[in-house]
């Protein structure tokens, strides 16, 4: 099944650039605005070996992967006291809902003017940014996992901590999981837009900002756009080969339910 899928992807993916390729020889699209992707996809394979390209992206996923762990500790502990704390739960429902909608990008200006390192502004707007699903996913998690099982535990005489983390926490981890490959998605994409917008000395998208203010560097824009959605693939597969591999129970179970 998976095999299919990876397969169907590759079509697609291939054909998308076939007809990408056309529509700028044939000349519908101005080839001096929007260079071949013959061109663009040649480009990309020089960028893997320019070391100011590979600085920027290794600044980037510093700043990605420090502001998505600390994003994942915060949630999670937030999540399981909020959870767990029934007189909290609808206060705090209050002010996450306040917050959650306010775009991240929007708070650029602010993170600039508190934070004088540049790593530290986009780690803050990440770990905003990236908050909101791991916790969202964390609270419904904990709110659906089986009352009966926690009777049962509380039965043998077990006290709120122990049927928190012998039952709660490991009926919740699935769900905190795919928060968290949601989460990294959309950290990459603040970050890039954090230093596409606030500029700064190096990283994915400073990189990407001096290609295109230097006029004529259209390919070379694009190619590491390129890899900014390789980067974004490849973390995707990553959590989500980790999330089945320690979660296998669960995906069997639902497989099974879907059956």
């Amino acid at each position: 099944m998976n095999r299919t899928r990876v397969i169907r992807g590759v079509i697609g993916a291939c054909a998308t650039m076939v007809l990408a390729e056309m529509i700028v020889r044939l000349g519908i699209v101005d080839s001096e605005v929007v260079p071949p992707i013959s061109e663009v996809l040649l480009r990309s394979v020089t960028l893997a070996g320019d070391p100011v390209f590979l600085a920027g992206v290794a600044d980037t996923v510093l700043a990605w992967l420090v502001g998505l762990v600390l994003a994942v500790v915060v949630a999670v502990v937030v999540g399981v006291v909020l959870g767990s704390v029934p007189w909290l739960s609808t206060p705090s429902r209050i002010v996450v809902e306040f917050l959650r909608p306010i775009p991240s990008v929007a708070l650029i200006p602010l993170a600039i003017l508190l934070f004088t390192s540049e790593t530290e502004m986009k780690i803050s707007l990440i770990l905003y940014a990236a908050c909101w699903p791991i916790l969202l996913n964390t609270l419904y998690a904990l709110q659906d996992v089986d009352p009966v099982a926690k009777d049962a535990m509380r039965s043998f005489g077990f006290g709120p901590l122990a049927v928190l983390w012998r039952v709660s926490l490991p009926s919740a981890a699935p769900f905190v999981a795919t928060g968290v490959r949601v989460s990294a998605g959309i950290a990459l994409v603040v970050v890039v837009s954090a230093e596409l917008l606030s500029g700064g000395s190096s990283g994915l998208g400073v990189f990407l900002i001096n290609a295109s203010s230097s006029g004529g560097n259209t390919d070379v824009m694009l190619a590491g756009a390129i890899w900014a959605g390789v980067l974004g693939l490849l973390v995707n597969a990553l959590l989500v080969r980790v999330e089945r591999g320690a979660f296998r129970w669960h995906f069997a179970r639902t497989e099974r339910t879907a059956a």
